[in-house]
């Protein structure tokens, strides 16, 4: 069973910028961070694979930037002019292809999360 652990959350004013990493317990397939509010459903935010194609949603483009390091099994997403509405808990996930998605059911694996908080 693959093991993620997100770790980097925490609270900014507005303009700011947060990391966010997530270890893994072993190489695995396309992985992705999504993000929730209470009442809303999960969305996806950024996505990438281990040839390193990414996909992100539009809310965050040119803010946000995922990576990975394939030989530490960690997915990174560096968060830049940081709003209030990125206020959120940040989940990280995988799966075994390669295939970007943003499709929770797609996902096998998921951590437990990890809250951002942007304060205006």
């Amino acid at each position: 069973q693959l093991q993620l652990v997100e770790s980097g959350g925490g609270s900014v004013q507005a303009g700011g910028s947060l990391r966010l990493s997530c270890a893994a317990s072993y190489g695995t397939g396309c992985m992705a961070w999504f993000r929730q509010v209470p009442g809303k459903e999960r969305e996806g935010v950024a996505a990438i694979n281990p040839a390193e194609s990414t996909d992100y949603a539009d809310s965050v483009k040119g803010r946000f930037t995922v990576s990975r390091d394939n030989a530490k099994n960690t997915l990174y997403l560096e968060m830049n002019n940081l709003k209030p509405e990125d206020t959120a808990m940040y989940y990280c996930a995988a799966k075994p292809d390669w295939r970007i998605s943003f499709i929770t059911h797609d996902y096998f694996y998921w951590g437990q999360g990890t809250q951002v908080t942007v304060s205006s």
